[in-house]
């Protein structure tokens, strides 16, 4: 399991006494407890990994979210984990996502379409979250092939996140939202300043044609659902065909598990 997802509060909480444990048994007894403390953050476990992300050419001590630098690390990995944490709240239909093992500023992830033009479509992406999160821009979502969409790329595979979150505000928005905007452009059609202009002149001006090339990039994506992931991470999302050997058995636990 990734070491950073394992730091939970629980840990927080059984340090704390400790920290004041050591307070009440030391030779300064004059100044009040309030007075002689601080507020610390968790020590790292043993087998922590830090978060990777690229270096910053700034060197204040100050970081943008208001944060002491020497704090920052602890404050973005926290503010990830509890993105993740409202991820599975959400419980989004269709669509799962698993940090990366390398990064926790790389999310895996597949929508599955169950009905509608894209009906059966199974889209691999990756999410890129900025490493001022959640004070720089919104997070990018990559899908692993160009989906035949107005609001995709048809060259990077990149969705059109910036339509709906031109300012990302901290504190208001967060990464399901990105995920539920991605798998509602699926249902809701927009072709309005289009990342690609072919797909929206086709859906406003020729229906049948828009339909014969989304079944046609559904299919293409349906074929490469085996492939092994383009970045190599156990973590990354893999589909291997049906095996009844295996399978049947995690299929019949999965249908007869209660429901709370």
């Amino acid at each position: 399991m990734n070491p950073f997802w394992s730091m939970s509060t629980s840990s927080v909480r059984k340090q704390r006494p400790e920290a004041e444990e050591k307070t009440l048994s030391g030779d300064l007894r004059t100044s009040p407890l309030r007075a002689s403390t601080k507020k610390q953050l968790p020590s790292i476990p043993k087998n922590a990994v830090p978060i990777t992300k690229p270096a910053s050419p700034a060197t204040s001590s100050q970081s943008t979210n208001g944060t002491h630098a020497s704090y920052g690390p602890f404050y973005l990995e926290y503010s990830l984990l509890a993105e993740f944490t409202l991820v599975v709240k959400q419980k989004l239909p269709g669509v799962y996502v698993q940090p990366s093992y390398q990064s926790a500023l790389m999310w895996f992830g597949v929508i599955f379409i169950r009905h509608g033009l894209y009906q059966d479509g199974v889209f691999k992406f990756t999410v890129y979250i900025p490493d001022n999160y959640p004070d720089g821009d919104c997070p990018r979502l990559v899908f692993d092939l160009p989906v035949f969409h107005p609001l995709v790329d048809p060259l990077s595979g990149e969705l059109d996140v910036k339509r709906a979150f031109a300012k990302w505000r901290r504190n208001h928005n967060h990464i399901w939202q990105v995920l539920m905007y991605a798998r509602r452009v699926f249902y809701k059609i927009d072709t309005t300043n289009p990342l690609n202009p072919e797909a929206a002149v086709l859906y406003e001006k020729d229906i049948q044609l828009f339909k014969s090339k989304v079944v046609d990039s559904v299919k293409l994506c349906s074929s490469h659902l085996f492939d092994q992931p383009k970045i190599e991470d156990p973590y990354a999302i893999i589909f291997s065909p049906w095996n009844p050997a295996i399978h049947d058995e995690a299929r019949e636990k999965m249908l007869t598990q209660k429901t709370f």
